[in-house]
């Protein structure tokens, strides 16, 4: 599986450990429907780490901003996960603000409508 280059948003895809794949997403996600060409993509990545038996692990480390496009395209991404059985797991700067800010909200509206049954985690790097 290739990377995926949208505008300035490159997700980078390391197949290499024998539990998850790993996707970096790296740069800004700024585009005005970042869906169009991400949800493919995860389409493709959760298709190959269900043929695995593996989880997606999607690192957000290093993203430099997203915008609320991404928002709504993260939570078509969780719905995705969700339909294929693939359990999920998303980390981001929680030092960084702005990333702490997003992805805690999305990870309380995860569990409002899912609950414990979530195939979903979240977790905050701190560096």
């Amino acid at each position: 599986m290739d990377d995926l280059h949208i505008d300035d948003l490159v997700i980078h895809v390391d197949p290499s450990a024998p539990a998850f794949l790993r996707l970096d997403w790296l740069g800004a996600s700024n585009a005005a429907n970042p869906a169009q060409a991400i949800v493919p993509f995860f389409e493709q990545a959760l298709a190959l780490a269900g043929a695995g038996g593996r989880s997606v692990d999607m690192h957000l480390e290093k993203l430099e901003y997203f915008n609320s496009a991404t928002i709504a395209t993260l939570i078509q991404l969780i719905h995705l996960a969700g339909k294929a059985k693939v359990a999920l797991r998303i980390y981001y700067a929680g030092q960084l603000r702005w990333q702490a800010v997003s992805l805690e909200a999305l990870e309380q509206a995860v569990r409002s409508f899912r609950g414990k049954r979530s195939n979903v985690e979240f977790f905050p790097a701190r560096s």
